[in-house]
């Protein structure tokens, strides 16, 4: 690698979390709002991996149990994510099903293998390309934009969907789950500090440039 260029926690310059003024970190706190100031997000990977666990430890139950329940004419229907995505897929609502999949399950997945990838970067455990760590975290932060389709679907059928004693939904504890799914990924990002990536990247030794070649004699 080449040398590591020069950045502003090297002069003791830290960005505020909030509005982002740049003041010297020996003021404590922000002169514009307040903000306690840091060079970096205290306890970042630790507070990161424990909500990963979290999310990770809500991903099962959120597509076992029932997303919503259907009351009609009597009859009561418990529907999951994966039952109700393979209704629509037998049905040949295939777009439908896709969109459910991708939205409920393989995007809630990328987002936790991403930022265990990115906190195996920061600790040092992987050492990838910068251009590679770049486009890691701005995929991760643009999942995280896709993951609430289900309970949008589930908040407006119930809002709208109540036929007095006729057919009635209720959302059902896995909508709860996934929610929480959601949120804690969110979260996950958030607290998660990029310039731990470009800490490590700094801290490793510098390349030396390749050896001319020689000319054939």
């Amino acid at each position: 690698m080449s040398a590591p260029l020069p950045k502003a926690a090297d002069v003791g310059l830290a960005g505020c979390h909030t509005c982002g003024k740049v003041s010297p970190v020996s003021l404590k706190h922000c002169p514009r709002c307040g903000t306690h100031l840091h060079l970096r997000k205290p306890a970042s990977i630790e507070g990161t991996i424990a909500l990963m666990a979290a999310a990770a430890a809500l991903f099962i139950p959120s597509h076992l149990l029932p997303v919503m329940t259907v009351v009609e004419l009597g009859e009561t229907t418990h529907n999951t994510i994966i039952g109700g995505m393979m209704t629509f897929w037998r049905t040949g609502a295939y777009p439908i099903a896709i969109v459910i999949f991708t939205a409920s399950i393989l995007i809630p997945f990328l987002k936790i293998a991403a930022l265990s990838w990115l906190c195996l970067a920061a600790t040092g455990r992987v050492h990838p390309s910068p251009a590679a760590l770049g486009r890691i975290y701005w995929f991760t932060e643009l999942l995280g934009r896709w993951s609430m389709i289900d309970i949008f679907v589930v908040g407006i059928l119930v809002s709208v969907v109540q036929l007095g004693n006729y057919m009635a939904i209720t959302p059902g504890p896995g909508a709860l789950a996934f929610a929480g799914v959601v949120v804690l990924t969110m979260f996950a990002a958030m607290r998660f500090e990029p310039r731990l990536l470009w800490d490590r990247l700094d801290e490793l030794p510098a390349t030396p440039p390749p050896n001319p070649t020689k000319p054939a004699s």
